[in-house]
């Protein structure tokens, strides 16, 4: 090897300089029995202090009497002040949508005391409107499957249900117009909102895409994955039902049928996960209203639904929305549709920013309300909480 310089190999993060002994104390390994030791009491701790709220939430309980059901001592204004502190506490490691979820059962348990709430939703079981019920009521709440969107307004016009919770609209396919409809002619309020980040999964009984002669879901759905099954399904049939749950329950007695559903409608109806997800677009949600029988009083960041019917005339939109602009209301949504009461007539459906009994939004109305327009208040509730 004379006449060959060998290069010195440069120092790196692991390499030890020669007659140098490596440091092994710097960070010593953990005794693992200590740390089991240190979780073990900090559940203790945390299992007293959910029982020692428990107990409290009972006595917020006592404090309001003898009322006549769970829905009287339910305030969904209260919760999403409680779980905005969640939020605005966090330091980590838990993302805060973790941590909403577990205040949020915390609290359905604590209000079970009372009695259950009782939910209906869009069934049968899987649907996305049960993890709509799960994410805003938690688990402890008494949720309901029922036929159809329609079904459930009347179980809650009827009080049969205490609220009932239906999708309104998609990120990427938008409104849900038979939702709308529904508000024309309801007696019911707005009370809050749910945002469900959906994520779609193609499933079968025997779990093979060769086999599959025709997909099954709402329709919605199958627009959401419509590029997806276009690319790799292009000659199956596509049918329309009335849930993707019930998708899932048809495709479980079928050998040639898939269903579009989420993933907890494998679980529910046996069936095997072929894809997924499998929308077409990474970011799809689904926005659910939560409907009751009564409005409830503003939480500090409150979104309000308006129902505004106009006849067909020069100007009347903009007489409609100058007073919002003038009195620098934020408007999310504005939408038309046919008010089912006269050749013509419309109704304007409008989400604004605020809550009715506080300025500026009061203020506005009270405008709004001399214009050519009726104006119905469909609901002031929080906006989403993660």
């Amino acid at each position: 090897m004379a006449g060959k310089t060998r290069r010195p190999r440069a120092a790196t993060a692991k390499t030890v300089p020669r007659g140098r002994k490596r440091d092994v104390t710097a960070t010593p390994k953990p005794d693992l029995s200590a740390v089991r030791a240190e979780i073990d009491g900090i559940d203790h701790q945390i299992q007293a202090l959910i029982a020692r709220r428990a107990h409290w939430a009972h006595e917020v309980g006592r404090a309001k009497g003898k009322l006549a059901a769970a829905v009287d001592y339910y305030r969904p204004e209260r919760e999403a002040q409680v779980l905005r502190r969640v939020v605005d506490r966090n330091a980590g490691p838990l993302a805060d949508e973790v941590l909403v979820r577990l205040f949020r059962e915390i609290m359905s348990a604590c209000l079970a005391q009372q009695e259950p709430l009782k939910v209906g939703f869009l069934g049968p079981e899987g649907t996305f409107s049960q993890q709509a019920v799960f994410k805003h009521f938690g688990h402890s709440a008494k949720g309901f499957p029922l036929a159809s969107i329609a079904e459930v307004f009347d179980e809650v016009a009827e009080g049969r249900a205490d609220f009932g919770v239906v999708p309104v609209e998609n990120s990427g396919q938008g409104t849900i117009q038979s939702t709308l409809d529904l508000f024309l002619g309801s007696p019911l309020k707005i009370c809050g909102e749910v945002e469900l980040h959906v994520h779609q999964y193609l499933l079968s009984r025997g779990g093979h895409i060769e086999d599959i002669e025709r997909v099954m879901s709402h329709s919605q759905s199958l627009a959401q994955c419509r590029g997806w099954l276009r690319q790799n399904l292009p000659k199956v049939e596509f049918q329309s039902v009335s849930s993707n749950a019930e998708a899932a329950r048809r495709a479980g007695k079928a050998d040639d049928a898939a269903a579009i559903a989420g993933e907890s409608a494998a679980h529910v109806y046996g069936l095997k996960i072929v894809a997924g997800p499998i929308e077409d677009r990474t970011d799809n949600t689904t926005r659910f209203l939560v409907i009751g029988r009564a409005l409830f009083p503003p939480s500090g960041n409150d979104r309000t639904s308006l129902l505004v019917f106009v006849r067909d005339q020069p100007g009347v939109l903009y007489r409609i929305l100058e007073p919002l602009a003038r009195h620098g209301i934020n408007m999310d949504r504005i939408e038309s549709r046919p008010s089912h009461t006269g050749k013509w007539v419309y109704a304007f459906f409008i989400d604004v920013r605020g809550h009715i009994d506080e300025s500026p939004l009061r203020d506005a109305l009270a405008e709004l309300g001399d214009s050519m327009a009726q104006v119905t208040v469909l609901g002031s509730y929080p906006v989403a909480v993660a």
